[in-house]
């Protein structure tokens, strides 16, 4: 664990720039080069990075003339497929962290699995909500035993709208994949992870029915959902819901995860960013144990170092991902996040948007769907 680790950065915006704060964090990890099409971006990660950082256009010319270790894909999502497409063509077998969604259709998804397979380095997507501390304080309680066997998981996530971003591409779902696609895809990895199960169909509701509505870019209007019910079946028998809505950033907690088995109940509760809250203060995130018997919940507070919360959007899980992927390329520890299981998370996502779409069940089948 001795070794720099040097990271090659492709997608130098706002994302970009978080990865680039929790770096920073990590001794012996360093940003040696970043790749962007927009000069500004470029620019402004280039002085987040400070010190000598290869700063190109290109991200091809990056991977041929960077002197990194590992990538870190941050592009907009429908880049992805192709931009690890020239990765896994590589001179040098590079280390891979790719931020959600790993791409957009379902043709991809096949792709992606066949190209990589070859691939000699770690491959791993960031899915960055397992890693918060009381997402992961939840997952403790559930491995033992706290709620016994799970049979229903639900997932409140009531927040902000999507933020601006260069070209407005996040505002159209065929360069997101949808709102279920680009957001929800880490639910829906949260959702496998706790039951340690396979979905077996999906069903959504949800609509435009607030954000975005009155904005025009090159004459076009916007069309990602802004709220939506999502189910999801598993082959156990298990049952887990998202309840998504993305104009209520008046509400204390943004994201509230119940695991509830035949024994009791966990629950996790956790803030928003601190960045749009009034007054910019940070806030704890807290855990509930609500057994059976006897009656009557506990609840704790699950403290995160404030300079973790201030380094990004996502309550310290960056800063703990880049912890555990470093080990993974450095010391050969295994790969928590693996290709498959963004795969799976993106299929599961575009079912939904289908099922949303199309008003009907959509029965998941492997890596695609009917």
């Amino acid at each position: 664990m001795g070794e720099t680790l040097r990271y090659g950065i492709i997608g130098a915006g706002m994302m970009g720039r978080e990865h680039v704060r929790n770096i920073a964090l990590i001794p012996g990890s360093v940003v040696t080069a970043l790749s962007d099409p927009d000069e500004g971006s470029r620019a402004e990660s280039a002085r987040a990075v400070g010190g000598d950082v290869a700063v190109f256009a290109d991200h091809r010319d990056l991977l041929e003339r960077g002197e990194i270790d590992v990538v870190l894909i941050a592009s907009p999502n429908d880049t992805h497929k192709r931009i690890l497409d020239d990765v896994f063509q590589a001179p040098k077998a590079l280390g891979i962290l790719v931020e959600k969604p790993i791409c957009t259709s379902i043709e991809d998804v096949g792709a992606l699995a066949k190209a990589a397979r070859d691939h000699r380095a770690p491959i791993w997507v960031a899915m960055e909500y397992r890693y918060m501390p009381p997402v992961q304080e939840l997952l403790r309680e559930v491995r033992a035993g706290t709620v016994g066997a799970l049979r229903m998981l639900s997932i409140r996530e009531h927040r902000f709208p999507f933020l601006p971003k260069v070209g407005d591409w996040n505002r159209f779902s065929r360069r997101t994949g949808g709102t279920l696609v680009e957001k929800c895809c880490h639910f829906f990895d949260l959702m496998r992870l706790v039951a340690r199960d396979e979905p077996v169909r999906v069903y959504a509701s949800g609509a435009m029915d607030v954000n975005h509505r009155d904005e025009r870019y090159g004459g076009e209007t916007p069309d990602i959902l802004d709220n939506a019910f999502v189910t999801v079946d598993f082959r156990s028998g298990a049952r887990a819901m998202l309840d998504l809505c993305m104009f209520s950033e008046g509400a204390y907690w943004q994201e509230e995860i119940a695991a509830t088995g035949d024994r009791g109940r966990v629950e996790c509760f956790v803030p928003g960013p601190a960045r749009f809250w009034p007054g910019g203060s940070e806030r704890h995130s807290e855990i509930e144990i609500s057994p059976r018997e006897p009656k009557g919940p506990t609840r704790r507070r699950v403290e995160v170092d404030e300079t973790l919360l201030r380094a990004g959007d996502h309550h310290g899980s960056t800063f703990y991902q880049h912890s555990k992927f470093r080990e993974a390329v450095l010391d050969g520890a295994p790969v928590e996040v693996t290709l498959e299981d963004g795969l799976k998370a993106v299929a599961i996502g575009l079912a939904a948007e289908l099922s949303a779409r199309e008003h009907r069940v959509v029965e998941i089948d492997g890596l695609g769907f009917r």
